[in-house]
C-alpha cells in the first residue's frame, strides 16, 4: 500500500493523518465549551428551561468529542520520539517546556473541573456548576495558547540560542512564547473554532426545524448560531487578512506558494483564483487572474512589486499545488460562512429565520464546513513551512528518526485502521445524539426559573432574538 515512499515521506504522512484527526476535536471541545458556558449563564440569568435543555443536550457531544481529542492528541506525543527523535533532540528545550506549561495550567484545569460539570448540575450549588463550567471553557483555550505558541514558534523562531550540542535553547522566554506570528495565528484558530462549533449547532437546529419549525430548543440554538455566522465571519475574514500580512513579513515563501506566484511581478502581481500549479514548469497552467489584485490585497497598491519563488532556490520550495489548493478551499469556506451569516441577518429582518427553509438548508449543507476549513488552513500552515521543521533553521529531512520505512508505514497501516475504527465509532455515536431533538425538562423541577417563580410568558423574551 505505501511502496515507494521513503522514511521520511511515511513519517510525514503518519504524523499529518493523526494530526488531521486530531485538530478537528480540539477546534469542536474549544467553541463548544464556551457556547455550554454561554448556555448556562442565560439560563441562570434568565431562568428559561431551554437553556439548560440545551446544555444538557450538547454536554453529552462534548463529553465524547473531548475525549476523543484526548486521545488522539496522546498519539500525537509520541510520535516526537518515534518518528522525529532529531527534532525531539534539538527542539526539545523550547518545545518541551511549551508543551507541559499546557498540561500544568490548561489541561489540569480542565481535568479538575469536568467531573463537575459532566455530573455536578444535581449535586453542587448552580453557580459552583457554571463555574466549573466556565473553568472548563477557559482551560480549553490556556491549552489552544500553549499548543499554537509552541507551533508558531516553529514558524517564527525569536528568542533563542543555539548550545554547544547544537540544541535550540531559550534566550529570552518571552520572545519565544509571542514570537511574531503568535498572535495572528491564535486569535485566528480560536475565531475557527467558534465558527466551526456555531456550524454545527446550526446544522442540527436546522436539521430538526426542517422536520419541525415549531420547536423551541431548535430554534434557539439556529438563532444563536446564526448570529455567530454573521458576526465572527466577517471578523475572521479581517483577521485572516491581517495573517497573511504577517506571513508575507516573516514567511514570504509560503505566501508565494499559496498565491502561485513563481514569477516575481516588479509591477503589480495577479491575483490567481484558479488554475494548476506545475513546479516542475514552474508555472500555474490555465490560471484565471484578476491583474494587479494581489499587490493590492498584500501592498495595498496596485503597482506594488512582489517576489516570486523564482527569487527562491528550488530545494527551498514547499509543495506549491498543495499549499495553492488548501488555501482556495480555506478562503473559499469562509467566504460561504460569510454569506450564511448575511442571508440569516435578512431572513431574521423578515421575521422568517424560522421558516426559510432554503436557510435551514444551506446551514445543514455548511454543518462540517467548519471542520473543512480548518484541515485547509492547517495543511496551508504545514506544509507552507516544508521543507523546514523550524523554519528557516531545520530541515525536515534532518529531523526524522533513522527507522527503515517498512517499520514506518506498518505503523501507519495500524494507525488508519484503528482510527478509522475507533473514531468512526465516536463520530456516529455523536451523530446519534445530534439526530435527536433537544428534550425538555432534563434538569427536573429545581431549576432557577421554577424556584424563581417565573414562568415561561414572563422570561421568553428575556433575550433578544431567541424567542
Amino acid at each position: 500500500m505505501f511502496e515507494g515512499f521513503d522514511a521520511i515521506t511515511l513519517a510525514r504522512m503518519q504524523f499529518a493523518f493523526t494530526v488531521s484527526f486530531h485538530i478537528v476535536f480540539p477546534a469542536f471541545s474549544i467553541g463548544l465549551a464556551s457556547y455550554l458556558a454561554v448556555l448556562e449563564a442565560l439560563w441562570l440569568w434568565t431562568g428559561r428551561e431551554v437553556f439548560i435543555n440545551l446544555f444538557n443536550y450538547w454536554l453529552k457531544i462534548f463529553a465524547v468529542a473531548f475525549g476523543m481529542g484526548v486521545v488522539s492528541g496522546i498519539v500525537m506525543a509520541y510520535q516526537f520520539g518515534t518518528n522525529w527523535a532529531v527534532f525531539s533532540d534539538k527542539a526539545g528545550p523550547i518545545i518541551g517546556p511549551l508543551m507541559a506549561y499546557e498540561v500544568l495550567t490548561a489541561f489540569f484545569l480542565e481535568a479538575g473541573f469536568l467531573g463537575v460539570m459532566l455530573f455536578g448540575l444535581k449535586r453542587v450549588g448552580h453557580k459552583l456548576h457554571f463555574f466549573a463550567t466556565l473553568m472548563v471553557a477557559v482551560g480549553t483555550l490556556i491549552s489552544a495558547f500553549w499548543i499554537l505558541s509552541a507551533n508558531s514558534w516553529m514558524q517564527t523562531p525569536t528568542g533563542f540560542a543555539m548550545n554547544p550540542a547544537g540544541q535550540f535553547v531559550a534566550a529570552d522566554w518571552w520572545k519565544v512564547i509571542f514570537n511574531p506570528s503568535f498572535p495572528y495565528r491564535l486569535v485566528h484558530m480560536v475565531l475557527a473554532a467558534y465558527l466551526t462549533t456555531a456550524f454545527v449547532v446550526g446544522a442540527v437546529g436546522a436539521y430538526h426545524l426542517l422536520k419541525d419549525s415549531r420547536l423551541e430548543g431548535p430554534r434557539v440554538m439556529f438563532s444563536m448560531a446564526m448570529w455567530m455566522a454573521a458576526i465572527v465571519a466577517p471578523i475572521q475574514i479581517f483577521a485572516g487578512d491581517l495573517h497573511g500580512l504577517n506571513t508575507l513579513e516573516h514567511q514570504p515563501v509560503k505566501v508565494m506558494a499559496m498565491e502561485g506566484h513563481f514569477q516575481s511581478h516588479p509591477n503589480g502581481a495577479p491575483l490567481i483564483l484558479f488554475g494548476l500549479p506545475d513546479q516542475a514548469a514552474g508555472a500555474v497552467k490555465y490560471s484565471i487572474e484578476i491583474p494587479k489584485a494581489s499587490s493590492l490585497i498584500l501592498k495595498h497598491s496596485l503597482d506594488a512589486p512582489l517576489k516570486g519563488l523564482d527569487t527562491v532556490p528550488r530545494e527551498n520550495w514547499p509543495p506549491v499545488a498543495i499549499v495553492f489548493w488548501s488555501f482556495r478551499v480555506m478562503v473559499g469556506i469562509g467566504f460561504l460562512m460569510l454569506g450564511v451569516g448575511l442571508f440569516s441577518l435578512w431572513a431574521r429582518w423578515r421575521g422568517t429565520l424560522y421558516q426559510a427553509h432554503w436557510l435551514h438548508r444551506y446551514a445543514l449543507v455548511m454543518g462540517p464546513a467548519g471542520f473543512v476549513a480548518v484541515l485547509a488552513g492547517w495543511v496551508t500552515t504545514e506544509v507552507g513551512r516544508q521543507p523546514f521543521t523550524v523554519y528557516g533553521l531545520l530541515r525536515t529531512a534532518d529531523s526524522a528518526s533513522p527507522l527503515a520505512a517498512p517499520a514506518v508505514a506498518s505503523s501507519l497501516l495500524a494507525f488508519v485502521v484503528v482510527y478509522f475504527i475507533v473514531f468512526g465509532m465516536g463520530v456516529f455515536y455523536i451523530l446519534k445524539l445530534m439526530y435527536e431533538p433537544p428534550h425538555h425538562g432534563e434538569e427536573g423541577p429545581d431549576t432557577p426559573a421554577r424556584a424563581a417563580g417565573i414562568t415561561p410568558a414572563q422570561a421568553i423574551h428575556a433575550v433578544p432574538g431567541q424567542g
